[in-house]
């Protein structure tokens, strides 16, 4: 599988992580790659220095963390193509599924990251929440976390997690952290408001000492919404071009009151479009979201508008792209919950 290297188009800004990879080079500090190295990282908060990203996907968790200063020193997916782009990009090799992880071979890490699978409580899905095996993999991470006792945790789900089936796994997740001795704070936080062009909102669960006596510090609206424009590649290859018959039907039922603008069909048939992307989705049909009604994102402009830094290496494949992308949290969503995590304990 290829990797797609940086190109010369204007940068989302964000610090360029440093990490470290896994295995008995993690202690003695060897440094991770070049490819995703910090410009200027931020000095780690000395009480957070270290963490574990389970479910780490394509490593969205990672990049907002090692931009902090913080450190990775362990990995967990079951995706074979997002552990691979991870590894490929951090140095770190992913273990597999969390099911068999024996909590014991876990490094000490502060913080634990836990991007729990959505599926089971998606709009977009059949919303089955427990009744689905994977609305149930929450309990791997707290069978680590009992034993690791990191000093927080941040976890990440859609907006439905909070409701799906009255909030029966929700609750499930306040209680067992509540359970473990933390003070658990949640929040619904939404892409835009934190600088980029996509309307992505998701469920952050904080979860820290007790001792700190203090509320979680969430983080306000951190910049205004990057130009959609600055996100688009200029000349994209002709593959992303819809078909003529899709084109001529997006423009017979639609009118852009902007431009440029993604315009977006639901399953009713219905188009409308923004200045700005609808959520990704990994599921999403090959049309879910065309750029003025003409063409269909890049790969790149997929991890762009997710906040990934143009030095972090991609699939070529639309395929896989979309499929991480949509799978990823939105990097500067994550940057400032863990700059607020910072805050909380000085």
């Amino acid at each position: 599988m290829k990797g797609r290297r940086a190109d010369t188009h204007p940068r989302i800004a964000l610090g360029e992580p440093l990490s470290r990879p896994r295995s008995a080079s993690v202690a003695r500090g060897v440094t991770a790659r070049s490819a995703v190295r910090s410009v200027v990282a931020p000095r780690a908060n000395r009480a957070l220095k270290t963490f574990a990203d389970m479910f780490c996907g394509i490593g969205g968790f990672h990049v907002a963390a090692s931009a902090r200063g913080m450190t990775g020193l362990f990995a967990s997916e079951i995706d074979p193509a997002a552990s691979e782009w991870y590894k490929r990009n951090f140095g770190l090799e992913p273990a597999g599924d969390i099911a068999r992880i024996d909590a014991q071979e876990v490094p000490d890490h502060d913080v634990l990251f836990a991007g729990f699978p959505c599926q089971p409580f998606s709009i977009i899905g059949a919303q089955r929440g427990m009744g689905d095996a994977r609305g149930t993999l929450f309990g791997h991470v707290e069978r680590i976390a009992r034993v690791k006792k990191p000093r927080a945790l941040v976890l990440e789900n859609v907006p439905q997690f909070v409701t799906n089936r009255r909030g029966e796994a929700f609750k499930w997740v306040l209680r067992a952290l509540r359970r473990m001795g933390y003070h658990v704070e949640w929040k619904i936080l939404n892409a835009l408001d934190f600088g980029l062009p996509q309307n992505r909102r998701r469920v952050f669960i904080v979860a820290m000492d007790k001792r700190l006596r203090t509320d979680f510090p969430w983080p306000a609206a951190k910049a205004p919404m990057r130009p959609l424009a600055d996100l688009l590649e200029q000349s994209p290859d002709p593959k992303h071009l819809a078909s003529k018959a899709i084109r001529e039907s997006r423009h017979a039922k639609h009118r852009a009151a902007v431009q440029p603008a993604i315009w977006h069909e639901n399953k009713g048939g219905n188009v409308s479009s923004h200045p700005f992307s609808c959520a990704l989705r990994a599921g999403a049909s090959y049309n879910y979201l065309l750029v003025d009604g003409r063409r269909r994102l890049t790969e790149r402009e997929m991890f762009r508008l997710q906040g990934f830094p143009d030095s972090f290496e991609i699939p070529e494949q639309v395929s896989v792209a979309r499929r991480l992308t949509g799978n990823a949290v939105a990097v500067p969503v994550v940057g400032a919950v863990i700059e607020s995590l910072e805050l909380a304990y000085g």
